[in-house]
Parts: structure tokens; sequence; C-alpha cells
């Protein structure tokens, strides 16, 4: 599992995705969003401002894990 430290309080998922490097765009969330390939902690996201805290787990694919560390 990747860890990838923020900032700040909070990220929201798009931000997070961004600088993870998992996208590059805002349009490649909409599309992961919708073919429900992102879960955080478990559950599948739906929002791409859904903010993610120290300790949250995002999962892409069922297999690719990063854990938001806050600084």
């Amino acid at each position: 599992m990747e860890k990838i430290t923020i900032h700040t309080e909070y990220i929201k998922l798009n931000a997070f995705l961004k600088l993870a490097d998992i996208i590059s765009n805002g349009s490649d969330i909409k599309v992961m969003l919708e073919e429900e390939r992102i879960k955080v902690n478990g559950v599948i996201a739906f929002e791409r401002g859904k903010k993610l805290r120290n300790g949250d787990i995002v999962t892409i694919d069922d297999n690719e894990s990063y854990e938001v560390v806050e600084e």
C-alpha cells in the first residue's frame, strides 16, 4: 500500500487522485466513478469532491491501495 502525504486537514478525492498520479485530468475521475472503480474505506465512491482525511484508504480496481497520511 502506497502512502500519499497531504499537508491539510483533508483533500478532495479528485485532487487526491491527481496528487497520487492516478489520473491526469478531471474527466478521468468521472469515468472511473461511473464504472465504480474507486472505493474509499471499502465503500464504492460516487462523489468526486468526497473529503479524504488522515487514515482513509483509497482503492482502485480492487487491487491498488493508497493511504492518506497527514503531515
